[in-house]
């Protein structure tokens, strides 16, 4: 009998501890206890590896690579050969070609339910937006966590090399997000009531039937369809609540793990009131405040550049030598291209196919004058943001001989944390960020808190559109299914404030990088079409010039 109870109480015991632990947790660290396996297996099943010689490298990384090589070989590298057109066509120079404001072959867009963001209306009124306003208003939309938080984790991992890397991506993903957009205004679907359906759902179901792969192109449009939602869920919404509540927690001088929580319920609120309520007063508001929070931002990071601008030539040294001989422990050459491209990636989206949902929503004859436009925004988040955040935080690690000692030793924990030299506590993200712009700029935490939250918000509401259109076109365009992803997009801004910066990551990371499988296949196709819309519209602006 003692036996039998002892075989019980042995069986029970891992049963009890583990209750027992639970018991001992907050609400917040139980969501974080169930979340993170979940997130350690999408991240190791999207990053699955392929064997380079001595190196494993992520097939999607090659896949994101190799396209945007190719795009930029095959169309003359239009990063740098249509920059100048593409400055001149958001100055509205060939606006001319397009028949002005009266074009009557223009796509007329009805906002039905009130709650698309203010980048897709601002790009699709009728004879109200330049091309200028349509990029402005898209730009301030990317320009956010990504930049912020994203850039911390790259160079908390991958050290300054990360940045060389970064860059890399952003001037040949320029390419990617050329054809991706011009396909997307291309292929879009309109609805009876004018209602604008775009991006790579439509562009691979219509695209690739008109090719002859009508089963491949639904498969593809329907996965992209899938990838996409659960990307709108954690890249657009849970990594965004996650940083906000983090930032807030430590200003404050909050426990984390136990008030986000209940500052993921305060923001799931306020989103909930915009996506749901279809009540646009706060949107409008924070369409004016975040460029406004944009602009603060990058001048405060040009002010430090400027009183460290004798180590910018150190700066960008370490960045080079960092590229291509990183120091020990950082995973060598092609870990450390690793991390610079997938945080590109995370923060300008080349590649993954969200930007063309935005843009397919705009008015315009030639889909070839958007696709030129969007290749500007790679370069303004990630060439030239980015590359500030970047400077500022190797600034405030620099080692001055004289007075200075080093914060921090790049590399970390490896999980996107660095621990601060002078305290031993592990940092990262937002809050690296954050005590870098401190350092030269005392107290502009507060400042920054303020950008995080209102960047977070209104990443948040562009993401709900990008999912929100994938989810429509997988369950119907009827109310009851709008509600259905509204709930469940609400849902994960509480489980991102309540997660670690961790298991956001690998999950937010795998879910972006998902979408350039389908995504990148469905360019390979249908690439040939975006040189024939490019034709088209040079054409017309070759004509314009001979007529005048």
């Amino acid at each position: 009998m003692k036996k039998c109870l002892l075989s019980i109480f042995t069986l029970l015991l891992p049963i009890l501890t583990y209750a027992q632990e639970i018991e001992e947790l907050s609400f917040g660290q139980r969501i974080d206890k169930a979340f993170q396996p979940m997130a350690d297996w999408w991240e190791g099943f999207v990053l699955t590896s392929v064997n380079l010689g001595e190196y494993n490298v992520p097939f999607v990384v090659i896949l994101l690579v190799l396209g945007a090589t190719f795009f930029t070989v095959y169309f003359g590298f239009p990063n740098i050969r249509r920059f100048p057109l593409a400055i001149n066509t958001v100055r509205g120079k060939y606006d001319d070609i397009e028949g002005g404001h009266h074009a009557e072959d223009k796509v007329a867009v009805n906002i039905v339910d009130g709650d698309l963001p203010d980048t897709i209306r601002d790009e699709s009124k009728e004879g109200e937006v330049s091309h200028f306003q349509a990029l402005a208003t898209a730009v301030s939309g990317t320009v956010g966590l990504g930049n912020i938080a994203g850039v911390a984790v790259a160079i908390a991992i991958g050290g300054p090399g990360a940045t060389f890397w970064m860059i890399v991506c952003g001037l040949i993903g320029m390419s990617t997000k050329f054809v991706e957009c011009t396909l997307g205004v291309k292929y879009r679907d309109v609805g009876e009531d004018g209602t604008v359906y775009g991006g790579p759902m439509y562009y691979l179901s219509k695209g690739l039937q008109e090719r002859g792969f009508k089963m491949i192109g639904k498969f593809l449009a329907v996965l992209f369809a899938i990838l996409c939602v659960g990307a709108s869920f954690g890249g657009g919404n849970a990594f965004q609540s996650n940083q906000a509540a983090q930032q807030l927690s430590d200003l404050v001088g909050w426990n984390f793990q136990t008030a986000g929580f209940w500052i993921g319920l305060v923001i799931a609120i306020i989103v909930a009131v915009v996506i749901i309520g279809g009540i646009k007063r706060i949107a409008n508001v924070t369409e004016k405040i975040v460029p406004f929070m944009a602009g603060i931002y990058v001048l405060a990071a040009l002010i430090i550049i400027g009183a460290n601008y004798r180590f910018i030539d150190d700066a960008f040294s370490l960045i080079l030598e960092g590229a291509f001989t990183p120091m020990a422990g950082l995973g060598g050459i092609v870990g450390v291209l690793i991390v610079g491209f997938q945080r590109a990636a995370f923060s300008n989206e080349a590649g993954a196919g969200s930007a063309a949902i935005a843009h397919s929503a705009v008015k315009t004859k030639y889909p070839a004058s958007e696709g030129v436009v969007a290749l500007l925004e790679p370069f303004i988040d990630t060439v030239v943001i980015c590359t500030m955040t970047a400077l500022v935080i190797i600034f405030f690690n620099m080692d001055d001989a004289s007075t200075v000692q080093a914060a921090f030793t790049y590399g970390g924990d490896g999980a996107g944390n660095v621990i601060l030299n002078e305290t031993g506590r592990a940092v990262g993200g937002v809050e690296l960020t954050s005590r870098a712009f401190d350092a030269v700029i005392p107290h502009f935490s507060y400042v920054l808190t303020v950008a995080i939250i209102l960047f977070a918000f209104s990443t948040m509401i562009s993401w709900s559109y990008y999912g929100l259109q994938s989810w429509k076109f997988l369950f119907g365009r009827g109310k009851g299914a709008d509600l259905a992803y509204k709930v469940l997009f609400l849902l994960f801004v509480v489980i991102g404030a309540s997660t670690t910066l961790d298991a956001v990551i690998k999950f937010s990371d795998a879910m972006i990088l998902a979408l350039v499988f389908p995504n990148m296949i469905g360019l390979f196709f249908l690439f040939p079409k975006v040189k024939e819309e490019m034709s088209k519209y040079l054409g017309a602006i070759k004509a314009s010039k001979e007529e005048k």
